[in-house]
């Protein structure tokens, strides 16, 4: 989180400072300081800062969960890939135990029976975020 922090305070010398920034800075002394935190070494992750990055950056809120996952696949490609590779590999986790029948006949779409009017799609309203995005209001 240090190395993010930094960026952090690189973003907003160029973007203006947010005053999240002091919050987050206030969290994270107070987290340090703490007996329980500091007994169990536990620290801000990269995305205690980068959410403040992203929003310095001009993303909407709503775009966070993704930036945060984009970054991590690469990761979760890295250890499938090394999974491949070395046969002693043991970091996988979770490991499965499936215990229900092995092979199965499959019966094609063709012979599935559908409910009635499972085929349709029903129409729902709009959410509440659409309709605001759309009346220009609150959506940043």
């Amino acid at each position: 989180a240090n190395i993010i922090k930094d960026l952090a305070t690189e973003v907003f010398a160029i973007t203006g400072n947010d005053p999240l920034i002091e919050v987050a800075k206030a969290l994270q002394d107070a987290a340090l300081s703490d007996d329980y935190f500091a007994q169990r070494k536990l620290y801000p992750n990269v995305d205690f800062y980068s959410g403040l990055v992203y929003r310095a950056m001009g993303f909407p809120p709503a775009f966070f969960t993704v930036l945060f996952a984009v970054p991590r696949i690469v990761g979760y490609c890295a250890h499938w890939r090394e999974s491949l590779v070395d046969p002693d590999t043991k970091i996988i986790r979770p490991q499965q135990d499936y215990r229900g029948v092995w092979l199965r006949h499959y019966s094609g779409m063709g012979a599935s029976r559908s409910a009635e009017g499972s085929d349709t799609l029903v129409k729902l309203p709009p959410s509440m975020a659409y309709q605001r995005r759309v009346a220009g209001q609150n959506w940043q």
